[in-house]
């Protein structure tokens, strides 16, 4: 039994798999207001499909569907498999809330009711 399989085959077998993972995704990467879908992520970088991806550099959004995941500086590293991969430079956590500099006290009034 032979395991060859030809050229033409080992393509739309790959194009089949990228094309379920771009539809299974939710996560995604915006580039000003260019978005692009993430095929694959981890915790130092993550893949695009080729024939979607430029050659992004720079600062990136991610977004989880609608939610802001993190900011992030990307490098491009390898292309293979019909996926761009690119590497985090540096990536930081998306917050709700702006950080504070100076210690809360865990005491303190929520809020203030009008005087009636």
């Amino acid at each position: 039994m032979s395991t060859f399989l030809p050229k033409d085959v080992e393509d739309g077998l790959r194009d089949a798999v990228i094309a379920n993972q771009r539809r299974q995704s939710r996560l995604r990467v915006q580039n000003g207001e260019e978005s692009y879908k993430v095929l694959k992520m981890w915790s130092n970088g993550f893949s695009v499909a080729t024939e979607d991806a430029p050659h992004l550099r720079g600062l990136v959004d991610l977004y989880d569907a609608g939610r802001h995941l993190s900011q992030a500086l990307i490098v491009a590293s390898e292309v293979g498999d019909g996926e761009m991969r690119y590497e985090f430079k540096r990536s930081t956590l998306a917050a709700d809330k702006a950080p504070v500099d100076f210690a809360e006290d865990p005491s303190a009034p929520v809020g203030l009711l009008p005087r009636l």
